[in-house]
């Protein structure tokens, strides 16, 4: 029934917005969610689909994709990260995804797991070493013998390896300082992180704990308030991790790769990927599905395969949200396909880090001749949600009223007159309470257009102040992956 309703809703709101078109599949499950915040007074008024399966709500709040990475230069520009992939793959392995919580313990089968999806160690089908709790049919066990093999990790003695055992901070500090060549200073080596004295670091882990704390990679990872004082690190802070130092060793380069690191690790090459836009891609304008393409400005070889200057890279917009008042919305990006006119390959993996190197502003007079177009496309959309906000409230309360009116009837006459004055009473509520929301709707709606006009006009004067959750053609940026 509820399924059936929320299909209905749908159908209805096509009618009403008949400016917003959207595939409608009445499975009704949620996935990609394109928004449209209506600027108001009062907090935005939305409305939220999917072009995938044609989920439709109604109201309420957006919340950031998590997972996001924010394109360096362009904080509200983003694309999916390579964290995201490999926290994805570890929960799709759960018999109840349900189960699945990125904030618990990482265990030692999903640390091999995220170490040999990010240092691209090679999947064996059966260790060099046996272990007595690893079985050819355990879900990790090809990512656990890359792992060993690769010599990142260990098992235990009596042929153990406790895959389902969670692994310590100080176990997952010792790898990373395994990989990298890093000097800590006196406050490194007094373990100090964010003010804070890390606990749980045994004597064996103290000069690889401060080792990591040198790189500095733990400052991006979620929730570091709970880093100094926990046992374990949980999924996503590991994931985060492990992706930082993946950023490093493709771009920025800072780190030394220690001369004892494994042999596995030292030949990982990740790649940065240098490309300039040739579309113009908006929170305020584009929409999910929209494809686009870029140039490679750079030489670059991928799988084996080199893909020259000018190669091409597809793309398509998976993620919008349209800004509103004290919201600079978002986009979010995927990255699909690179081109050399002869070979296609998808593009590889989720993406470490993503920075703008050159921002562009369109032109003023091509600003100009598109202020009529996008700022009347605007106010319409907030004119046509004001409607049918105003026809979907009109009906709701008409319902209740009626039911209540009717209730009133039948409950008086079965003898409860009681009752009946008190659905009477609802009925007027009812009334009242449409009233209200007709007024708030109307003035929401007055003043959102106010709002699209004047942030329409800021846009042709200084568009350095709304560029933020947008890319522009010429700009160029660096994935890294």
């Amino acid at each position: 029934m509820k399924r059936l309703r929320a299909c209905l809703t749908a159908f209805v709101a096509v009618i009403l917005l008949g400016g917003v078109s959207f595939a409608q599949d009445c499975s009704c499950k949620k996935t990609n969610v394109e928004a449209y915040a209506h600027p108001s007074l009062f907090g935005s008024q939305t409305f939220e689909f999917s072009t995938d399966d044609g989920t439709y709500v109604k109201g309420g709040n957006i919340i950031k994709p998590k997972y996001s990475l924010a394109v360096r230069g362009k904080d509200n520009t983003m694309v999916k990260t390579w964290a995201n992939g490999v926290l994805a793959f570890i929960k799709n392995q759960y018999s109840n995804t349900e189960l699945f919580n990125p904030k618990m313990p990482i265990l030692r089968s999903e640390w091999a797991v995220v170490l040999s999806e990010g240092f691209n160690l090679t999947k064996n089908d059966s260790c060099t070493k046996n272990y007595k709790d690893i079985s050819k049919n355990y879900w990790a066990t090809g990512w656990i013998c890359a792992a060993l093999d690769g010599g990142v990790m260990i098992g235990y003695p009596e042929h153990v390896f406790k895959p389902d055992q969670p692994i310590t901070k100080a176990e997952v500090f010792a790898t990373i300082a395994q990989i990298v060549d890093a000097s800590p200073s006196a406050d490194d080596k007094a373990l100090m992180f964010k003010g804070q004295k890390m606990e749980y670091i045994p004597n064996w882990a103290k000069n690889a704990t401060a080792e990591v704390l040198a790189t500095k990679l733990l400052d991006n990872t979620p929730d570091t308030d709970k880093i100094a004082k926990s046992e374990y690190l949980s999924k996503e802070q590991v994931a985060y991790l492990v992706g930082a130092l993946r950023t490093d060793i493709a771009y920025y380069q800072k780190l030394a790769r220690d001369e004892n690191a494994p042999c596995a690790i030292k030949k990982y090459t990740p790649v940065a990927l240098s490309i300039k836009m040739d579309d113009r891609l908006s929170a305020k304008h584009s929409n999910i599905g929209d494809h686009f393409t870029a140039k490679t400005t750079k030489a670059v070889d991928i799988a084996g395969v080199n893909f020259p200057v000018g190669s091409k890279v597809d793309g398509r917009v998976v993620d919008v949200k349209r800004p509103g008042v004290k919201n600079p919305g978002y986009i979010r990006v995927k990255f699909i396909t690179i081109s050399n006119g002869e070979t296609k390959l998808d593009f590889p993996k989720n993406i470490s880090e993503a920075s703008a190197e050159t921002i562009k502003s369109p032109f003023f007079l091509s600003r100009i001749l598109a202020f009529p177009f996008t700022g009347a496309g605007r106010i319409l959309g907030v004119v046509g949600r004001t409607g049918g906000a105003i026809a979907d409230t009109c009906g709701n309360r008409l319902e209740e009223t009626g039911d209540n009116l009717g209730n009133v009837w039948v409950e008086t006459i079965a003898g409860h007159p009681g009752t009946g004055g008190k659905s009477l009473g609802f009925a007027f509520w009812s009334i009242g309470k449409g009233i209200y929301d007709l007024g708030k709707i109307a003035v929401s709606g007055v003043f959102g257009v106010i709002y699209e006009v004047y942030d329409e006009i800021v846009y042709v004067i200084l568009p350095s102040a709304s560029n933020d959750s947008s890319l522009n053609p010429n700009e160029e940026l660096v994935i890294i992956f």
